[in-house]
């Protein structure tokens, strides 16, 4: 795993979250105990705070890689918001907010005026930056903390139908972030 220091701010603060909620101490690097309607509301957080990255990214950006893999974040992330609520409607269950997600909303609030204070090609590098960071901790939450601590069957199927799909988002964000570096877009 990455240190802090070299991730954006947004993957810096979910894992920050991941480690410290429920009195969980990171020294002890134990996970934090999610129950199901805790899961569903990380799940759905998260996902909402990468559609809104990907929403100021349309407005923002005028290099067309840039707004096509925002348009695939807000599209492929705004489908999984709707099966994760369209389950929880199903199975009766509230998503239950918890100190993750907030934690969640809170990084994204910063990373969010961050991206909006940049223009040109540091908002795209800023952007897809932070695109790699926050995939790859989607990517570690799901597989390592939400897949495992999922009781309920359908939403552990639905955690892991969605699993795919973030490893594919993080490997394109890394070629984005792999173009810019090599000065090719």
């Amino acid at each position: 795993m990455k240190t802090l220091k070299n991730l954006a701010l947004s993957g810096a603060v979910l894992v920050t979250a991941l480690l410290s909620s429920n009195t969980v101490s990171a020294q002890d690097q134990k996970m934090p105990q999610l129950t199901d309607p805790e899961i569903a509301s990380v799940a759905v957080t998260a996902n909402q705070v990468d559609v809104e990255y990907a929403e100021i990214a349309l407005k923002k950006s005028n290099n067309k890689a840039v707004k096509n893999f925002a348009m695939t974040m807000k599209t492929d992330h705004s489908t999984v918001i709707k099966m994760a609520v369209d389950l929880v409607t199903k199975l009766k269950v509230t998503p239950k907010n918890n100190d993750v997600s907030k934690s969640i909303v809170a990084g994204g609030v910063k990373e969010k005026a961050i991206l909006n204070a940049k223009k040109g090609k540091a908002f795209d590098e800023a952007y897809v930056d932070n695109e790699v960071a926050y995939h790859e901790f989607a990517v570690n939450a799901v597989e390592n903390i939400l897949i495992p601590q999922s009781q309920n069957a359908e939403l552990k199927a639905l955690l892991q139908k969605a699993l795919p799909i973030f490893k594919t988002h993080l490997e394109h964000a890394k070629m984005l972030q792999k173009g810019f570096k090599s000065h090719k877009m």
